[in-house]
């Protein structure tokens, strides 16, 4: 075995040494045709790696794709013209098979459910950092870099084993560590993350500094890797239309309105505040029709196409077995809060395994239940079968389907479906 006596070494040769051991590292980049994407495999050149860009193709049909906001074709041109300009190999890889059966036919039952589903988690999950990862992993790689604004930390440990943590990126207004929330410590240690610790117009001015075609370009909207649809129409494809009421709930009819009860426990307390209120056809008014309750969400405003009233309407529950949209006026409306959420043992996920909660504990937390929303103060609530996170504040549109994510400082270290 080499030796190397490091008091004796020559600080211009330690350095070559630690540059040499950089090149020999090989990195495949998810090219997206994006700016973010683009400087992630100009920045990880810079640094020596070899780098390699992949495009990925998920998805085939357009007919319910605003084409003008999914322009596949010409993000696949820019990525290739961006891995030409960079001198690094490129290829495509089509996907579309792994992105229906993991990501298009779970939207469709979660739908179908009445839940709402955040595809864009489940990406990263099953297709980013699973599918593509093996993929890369084939090819030789090391690891694998995407154009995500958020940071990878790693602790060292007594015993010289890593932990890897989930940071938050730097710019605030990009931050996209919640979309990252279900990523596992082995994904981890594989991630590279290069443009973390810079802000969007940063970014740009290296992509224009260096000629790159994307500097320019607007970031993509809408569905991971299909783009904007028509959600109703992309429904369609196996949810079929069903005329249904749409019933207006006065404010004052809410489970939360009701004189509190006495509770027995604390987890007493938390299942009662965790359960959705139950509305019926009588609880309000018939004020319109909808063609198909499984088309809406909570929070919802557009698309109800009701008019005459004083405030906007909302969303406040949908009832997918009786084919019912329960809605209340203005965004203040207590149909649209709620305290607590619970998520069950099969939808909990612990970024750090190692902070994982034991039934009976509590942890104070940071949390949010969507992208971009301001963290919250919260508690964590271990119990038998799951966790209750109990909000300091009431939350507006806690809604099944969708995964509410947990922070200590800038560190993500757990997520879960909501229940």
């Amino acid at each position: 075995m080499l030796k190397l006596d490091l008091k004796r070494w020559n600080p211009c040769l330690l350095t070559n040494f630690v540059l040499l051991f950089i090149i020999m590292k090989k990195v495949v980049v998810g090219l997206s045709g994006g700016v973010d994407s683009s400087v992630t495999a100009y920045l990880l050149k810079e640094q020596g790696y070899e780098v390699i860009g992949l495009f990925m193709k998920n998805w085939h049909d357009d007919s319910v794709t605003i084409s003008e906001e999914c322009p596949w074709l010409e993000d696949s041109n820019d990525a290739l013209i961006v891995a030409e300009k960079l001198g690094i190999p490129f290829q495509t890889v089509d996907l579309s098979v792994q992105y229906k059966e993991r990501i298009v036919d779970y939207m469709f039952a979660e739908y179908e459910k009445g839940r709402t589903p955040n595809p864009d988690v489940l990406c990263n999950r099953e297709i980013k950092f699973d599918v593509f990862m093996d993929i890369a992993l084939q090819l030789g790689a090391d690891y694998v870099a995407t154009g995500h604004y958020c940071r990878k930390g790693i602790i060292k440990n007594e015993d010289g084993s890593e932990t890897y943590q989930l940071l938050a990126g730097v710019d605030g207004n990009k931050d996209q560590s919640y979309f990252l929330c279900q990523l596992s410590q082995e994904q981890l240690s594989k991630t590279l993350f290069p443009i973390g610790d810079l802000n969007k117009p940063e970014v740009r001015q290296i992509a224009a500094d260096n000629n790159l075609i994307t500097a320019d370009k607007k970031d993509s909207q809408g569905l991971c890797f299909i783009g904007k649809v028509r959600l109703p129409e992309f429904l369609q494809q196996k949810l079929k239309p069903k005329k249904g009421v749409i019933v207006e709930v006065p404010s004052d009819v809410s489970q939360y309105q009701k004189e509190r009860p006495q509770f027995e426990s604390k987890q007493a307390e938390l299942a009662f505040y965790s359960e959705k209120p139950i509305y019926s056809v009588s609880d309000g008014k018939v004020v319109g029709e909808h063609q198909g309750a499984h088309y809406f969400t909570k929070g919802q405003r557009k698309g109800l196409d009701v008019g005459g009233t004083k405030e906007p309407l909302f969303v406040i529950d949908t009832d997918v077995d009786e084919n019912v949209i329960y809605t209340g006026q203005g965004k203040s409306h207590p149909g649209l809060y709620r305290k607590t959420l619970f998520i069950t043992d099969e939808e909990l996920h612990w970024v750090r395994t190692d902070l994982a909660l034991n039934d009976g504990e509590t942890l104070e937390v940071m949390a949010r239940i969507r992208y971009r929303q301001p963290l919250q103060k919260a508690s964590l609530y271990k119990v038998d079968g799951g966790l209750y996170v109990d909000f300091e504040e009431k939350q507006s549109a806690i809604t099944e389907g969708q995964f509410a994510a947990w922070y200590l400082g800038d560190e993500l270290i757990g997520s879960g479906v909501i229940s």
